[in-house]
Parts: structure tokens; sequence; C-alpha cells
């Protein structure tokens, strides 16, 4: 059991039946002893968000959140479906569930799935992935001065701000927290 003081970001928890991860930790101690705790945790079903607030003595269940292997297969517009590498089982998350994890995703990709009670809910990803540029405009010479940015469409649809001597064809390592470039593959 975890108590309100338990609670620090990443930390995964049950409430209302439905498993959360906590985003943001706040503690405000009171001067008598006991404190006061704002979090904002993520619906790791749904992918909501809840902002709440709660006490140092409430108690909350860990969640049983695993992470196993699978090859992403293909998606069909609003399912998208996965193969377990263990038991070759295919399994389907809604494009809801990827919460934005379909922007990394190529045919044929290794990938981790989170399972809770043993059921895949939505895809871990790396925290940098690599993709292949399919667009983008040439750069413009002399446009170098102020470090130019310029936009650049990958296999998967994302579109991502990119520096000037990016070129089509080109690997490029993008973040996948904040969707920005990284660096060359």
């Amino acid at each position: 059991m975890y108590n309100g003081n338990d609670l620090k970001v990443g930390k995964k928890f049950i409430m209302d039946e439905m498993p959360f991860e906590i985003m943001s930790y706040a503690q405000k101690v009171m001067w008598r002893g006991g404190s006061i705790i704002n979090i904002k945790a993520k619906n790791l079903l749904n992918g909501g968000t809840i902002a709440k607030t709660i006490s140092d003595t409430d108690k909350f269940e860990p969640a049983d959140i695993a992470i196993k292997s699978y090859d992403y297969l293909y998606n069909d517009g609003t399912n998208y479906m996965f193969m377990s590498q263990e038991t070759f089982e295919q399994v389907e998350l809604p494009k809801e569930a990827l919460d934005g994890a379909e922007l990394f995703l190529s045919d044929g990709d290794k990938v981790k799935l989170q399972e809770f009670n043993g059921n895949p809910i939505n895809v871990h990803l790396e925290p940098i992935c690599e993709l292949e540029v399919t667009e983008t405009p040439p750069g413009e010479k002399g446009d170098t001065a102020t470090g130019g940015k310029k936009p650049a469409t990958f296999t998967t649809g994302l579109v991502v701000q990119v520096p000037l001597f990016v070129n089509i064809g080109d690997v490029i390592k993008i973040d996948t927290r904040t969707k920005e470039y990284h660096s060359r593959a």
C-alpha cells in the first residue's frame, strides 16, 4: 500500500479501480504535522488526466503494470494490431489508447506494451525513436546564422521542425516525450 507521501512522479497506483501514473506532485506541509498533496495523474486506460488534492494519510494500492515485448503489425485507421513475441497472440488497441504513440510506429517495429491485469493498455515508448524523413523543403543558402529550422514529415506522418541540413531519406532521432528533433541517426 502507498500512502500519499509515497506517490512521486512516475509511480503507478490504483484509484477508483483504474490504473493511474503520477505526472506531477506538489506537497505542502501543514504546521501541525500533516500535509496536503496536489497531484496530476494520467489514467493509463483512457489517457485522461485528473488533478486531485490528497492527504499524506490517504492509502492507494500499487498498480500491477507489466511491460511486455510485442511486434507492431499494422493499423486499419482506428485500431492498431500487435503480436506478442512470447505467445504469438495478436491484440488490438484503439487509437485513443495510444495517446500519440502511433506517430512513432512503423510496420514491423519491436515495441513494448504496458499491461494491466494481463491486458495490454498502451504503448511504452523509448525516449528516442529513429524515423526516416519522407518530405521536407530544401534548406535556403545563407539561412544558417540563426540556426534555422524547417518542417520535416516522416514515414509515420509525424511533422517535426528539423535543422536546415536534413534532407529527404535521412534517418533522424526524435525525442518521443517532446516530439522534437534530437540528432542524426
